[in-house]
């Protein structure tokens, strides 16, 4: 029996789950494997959703037509907003999550979708054949010895390719929680002559929750009112979610000399990995030996899910022997008597150079084969998801004949992310921060559904539920923008004396309310009895209209700033280009430039080695060409 699907989604993480959606929601017949059906979006590491920047990408990858934010508010244990002293633009959401409970509502996603079929099985190998100067994707393998003829594959392999746990001087091959290492596509990508890199990451010790003493920690509650990720979770029913704490507690001097007494018994230390890990996720040793001059470090006591006792131990991950790890977390206050569930671990796996890829995901010497999530040297959830969405839309999109999705900076972390990876390559797992945009204020959690909605309806992925209710709230939104823009508020004692009290100056004239809420010590919650005729307004409603009307001057000068960098990005570069023959280049721009393969101005001159008098010299080359 010959067997075929159009697309093949290799990894059922948080990047398969995404792609796999995509391409079956856009009508395209795929096939999804996974090495196991009972840890789909499965969470190795932490049991949690979003974070600084993450959030963003959250609300980025629902906007859009994903699915991981459905999914997170449905499994919220805790939920947070991070940044709330500073700006809007870094506001970001964070949710403890049900573990089990979100693997369980993805995989029945998965199930419940028309054009997808989910395989348990490994894939061992890819084929090709010649189309032209570069390959096209033929068909996958498994382990089994089946062969899938498919136009397109997207590699989601995670943290599984060539998986080795370290535990101390203890290393075996293994995948992440026990499963399987996939041992054999590695060779088969390296055949194919795609460069590959070894990257590490790490976990911490469970512990069980009934021998902690939680009277020594302290409590971490939840923020009150909180909005959820979603469009498609009600906000009042979410506002009123039960919510369950978490705790925090401190290393110690007693835990850091133990750490030091033992550190050339970390696999870390020892030589034994050779892997690079993430810079900012680093193990507790690590933390130690870069930071010798910190008396303690913060610790986050976080529950795995509802139906388990598991406790996870956030910032303690390590790679120390087991004795090592019982007498660290003995050392901690209110963990005398802990009880250790699941031993720490570090694992080191295989992953692409992500400068190999095009802006869409896909191999630029192999047609139809496209990368997404910790294989393109990323870390986290919600990276992941991000890219295995765009990967599993441009798949669908190139086998409709359509003009394929490139996000540009200015319209989302999700484009900052892949442009970072595309463009600069990484050399240690990548994670996003608000830093690394350049746009920060205009790539707000609260706008991303002004600025993607639309890009999502026009590929087929937003739903005509979804654009109803997105279209319903930019109307509202609007109006209420224009309404305070109409709406006067008029002196009054009692108005100065809340002014003077908030320590902004009173008004002696009629002023609109949008000129009131532009100011720093002033919202929409301290000007309520004076606003009389405010309407009934959902929370979101009132955030994101607040928040548009206090950075409106702010927000007009960075969208000047796209408009002059739009040129650049408009300056398409020809794919055939031979950079070591365009005179004036310098050797290291001609080399970069060759590797990376830019397809506009702009991208080249994001490039690390390219400099400013590289990019005249490319100008002058284009208006001669």
């Amino acid at each position: 029996m010959e067997k075929r699907a159009q697309v093949a989604v290799v990894g059922a993480g948080h990047a398969g789950v995404e792609s796999a959606l995509a391409c079956a929601r856009m009508g395209i017949d795929t096939i999804l494997f996974t090495m196991s059906l009972d840890a789909i979006a499965n969470m190795p590491c932490n049991p949690s959703i979003g974070g600084t920047a993450k959030g963003h990408l959250v609300y980025e990858i629902d906007a859009l037509g994903g699915e991981m934010g459905r999914g997170a508010d449905l499994v919220t244990m805790q939920a947070r907003t991070l940044n709330l002293g500073k700006g809007a633009a870094v506001h970001s959401k964070r949710v403890q999550a049900d573990r089990m409970k979100y693997r369980s509502i993805m995989k029945r996603a998965l199930e419940d979708t028309p054009n997808l079929r989910i395989i348990q099985a490994e894939i061992v190998d890819i084929t090709t054949e010649a189309m032209g100067d570069i390959k096209k994707i033929k068909s996958v393998k498994t382990h089994l010895g089946e062969e899938y003829f498919v136009d397109c594959a997207i590699l989601c392999t995670g943290t599984f390719l060539n998986g080795t746990i370290h535990t101390g001087s203890v290393c075996y091959s293994s995948g992440p929680d026990s499963l399987l290492s996939a041992t054999h596509l590695t060779d088969a990508l390296a055949r194919e002559g795609i460069s590959m890199m070894r990257f590490k990451t790490g976990t911490p010790a469970r512990i069980h929750a009934d021998s902690i003493d939680y009277s020594k920690l302290e409590i971490q509650n939840g923020d009150a009112d909180q909005l959820p990720f979603s469009w498609q979770t009600p906000e009042d029913e979410y506002a009123r979610s039960e919510q369950t704490p978490c705790y925090i507690v401190y290393t110690n001097a007693k835990t850091h000399e133990i750490i030091k007494s033992n550190i050339k018994r970390s696999a870390l230390y020892s030589g034994n990995i050779h892997g690079t890990g993430p810079r900012y996720c680093p193990s507790i040793e690590d933390k130690i030996v870069r930071f010798a001059d910190k008396e303690r470090h913060q610790l986050f006591v976080e529950p795995m899910g509802s139906d388990t006792k598991e406790m996870y131990l956030q910032g303690f991950s390590t790679s120390m022997p087991i004795d090592v790890q019982e007498e660290m977390v003995h050392s901690l206050v209110g963990f005398e008597n802990a009880k250790i569930m699941r031993y720490a671990y570090a694992i080191e796996y295989d992953c692409t150079d992500p400068q190999e890829l095009l802006p869409t995901l896909e191999y630029k010497k192999i047609s139809g084969l496209y990368g997404a999530g910790q294989f393109n040297g990323t870390s986290g959830y919600e990276e992941a998801g991000a890219q295995g969405l765009v990967a599993g839309i441009n798949a669908s999109l190139k086998l409709k004949g359509e003009e394929p999705l490139i996000l540009p900076r200015s319209s989302s972390y999700i484009g900052t992310l892949i442009d970072d990876l595309v463009t600069k390559g990484t050399s240690e797992p990548y994670r996003m921060m608000t830093s690394r945009s350049e746009y920060r204020l205009l790539l707000r959690q609260d706008n991303a559904d002004r600025r993607l909605t639309p890009i999502g309806r026009k590929v087929g992925l937003v739903s005509d539920a979804q654009w109803s209710a997105y279209l319903e709230k930019q109307d509202k939104i609007n109006a209420e923008i224009e309404r305070a823009s109409h709406t006067i508020i008029r002196p009054s004692e009692e108005l100065s004396e809340l002014l003077e009290s908030l320590g902004t100056s009173k008004i002696t004239v009629p002023t609109q309310l949008s000129e009131l809420l532009k100011r720093p010590q002033l919202d929409y919650e301290n000007l309520a009895k004076f606003d009389t005729s405010r309407p009934e307004m959902k929370k979101s409603i009132i955030f994101c209209a607040q928040t548009e009307i206090k950075y409106e001057g702010y927000v007009k000068k960075q969208l000047l700033e796209v408009k002059r960098n739009e040129r650049m990005e408009a300056r398409a570069l020809p794919q055939d280009i031979d950079y070591t023959q365009v005179k004036g280049l310098r050797i290291e721009a001609q080399q970069k430039l060759n590797k990376v393969k830019p397809i506009t101005l702009g991208q080249a001159s994001r490039i690390s080695g390219v400099s400013p008098a590289d990019i005249s010299v490319l100008l002058i080359y284009l208006e001669n060409k």
